[in-house]
């Protein structure tokens, strides 16, 4: 199922023919929104905990679901189980073009950064070029950092081992990443927080590079909110409505980080069954910046990467629809926020 998604492009466009938004008999509607659990999805963790999201949807009925991977996530917003979503770029992008553009919009931004590539000292991982004959794990093949890696090491001269090459990229669950490492089994992997801290503190894992020096103003699109098109299209006034507690949610990450930090351990621990440790938390948090912007000059670049590699078909990527930024703006403009465009703010 994410290979048709991520390889098979010349299908007709996905409509879902059902959707969990349908109305009640009091015209209220079930707002399913989607996120990963991890420190990169704070504002959405932080939206959930405190209560801020429902009440802002009201009377209209929240659904949260929590997800390991983005491809995923794509998928079952593809299928009408999702209306409003945090992802990384890439899975967004290869719902946008699968369906040809009809799929979905972004909406927002979430977060910059917290994505880095840790490896074994052992392994000695110094240069692009020492990465012929090792096996690196990434959370999914399709996925954000996936990409990354995959462009890393077409540009180092090499191939993947699915390409004939000698590069094992391993996609696997970020929790079984921290045991194959722990037991010696990888060399290396490029993943989001708090999975790269976790890696460090508790596999012994040292940082290759972190992301961020690798895009100007060490800024990068890590999670994105989508919205599912016919979804924004009915209800524009509820896309608006979890706009307002996703300015606030995440106003709260960038004021309070230690208060942030706590809501958001709290909601890793009741999805996952285990909290952070304080220590990562804390490193983890270092690593990410976050903000409503969607950083849309660097999906561009990631979308070029995408399409390098065969992931977006034959032709480039038309990114043109890709953003609905009015109704963000229009939350911003009521706070007194200067707006953002596809650019960048204006």
């Amino acid at each position: 199922m994410l290979l048709r998604l991520l390889l098979v492009l010349s299908l007709v466009p996905v409509v879902a023919c059902g959707s969990s938004s349908a109305p009640a008999s009091d015209g209220s509607v079930t707002v399913t929104v989607a996120h990963l659990p991890n420190l990169t999805n704070a504002p959405a963790l932080v939206a959930v905990a405190d209560g801020r999201l429902r009440t802002a949807l009201a009377p209209h009925t929240l659904d949260v679901k929590s997800f390991s991977a983005g491809p995923q996530l794509i998928e079952a917003l593809l299928a009408g189980e999702v209306e409003i979503a945090y992802v990384g770029p890439s899975p967004a992008l290869n719902g946008f073009v699968k369906s040809r553009g009809a799929a979905l919009r972004v909406i927002a931004g979430a977060s910059s950064g917290g994505s880095l590539f840790v490896v074994r000292p052992e392994a000695g991982i110094r240069t692009p070029a020492d990465l012929a004959g090792k096996r690196i794990a990434t959370p999914q093949r399709g996925g954000t950092q996936d990409i990354a890696l995959r462009f890393l090491v077409k540009g180092a001269g090499l191939r993947t081992s699915d390409e004939g090459g000698t590069v094992a990229v391993v996609p696997m669950q970020p929790a079984d990443i921290l045991t194959v490492f722990q037991r010696g089994q990888i060399d290396g992997a490029w993943t989001a927080e708090p999975w790269c801290t976790r890696l460090m503190q508790e596999a012994g894992a040292t940082v290759w590079f972190d992301e961020r020096t690798r895009w100007p103003e060490g800024r990068f699109a890590t999670t994105h909110v989508i919205v599912a098109t016919p979804f924004l299209e009915r209800h524009p006034d509820i896309v608006r409505a979890f706009l307002r507690a996703h300015v606030e949610a995440t106003q709260f990450v960038v004021d309070h980080p230690a208060d942030a930090q706590r809501v958001v351990n709290a909601e890793i621990k009741r999805i996952t069954t285990a909290a952070l440790p304080a220590r990562v938390l804390e490193t983890a948090f270092r690593h990410v910046d976050f903000t409503w912007d969607p950083l849309a000059d660097t999906v561009a670049v990631m979308a070029d990467h995408a399409h390098q590699l065969g992931f977006l078909g034959d032709a480039a990527p038309d990114l043109q629809q890709l953003y609905a930024l009015d109704p963000l703006n229009d939350v911003l403009r009521e706070k007194g926020l200067p707006p953002i465009g596809a650019g960048g703010p204006r």
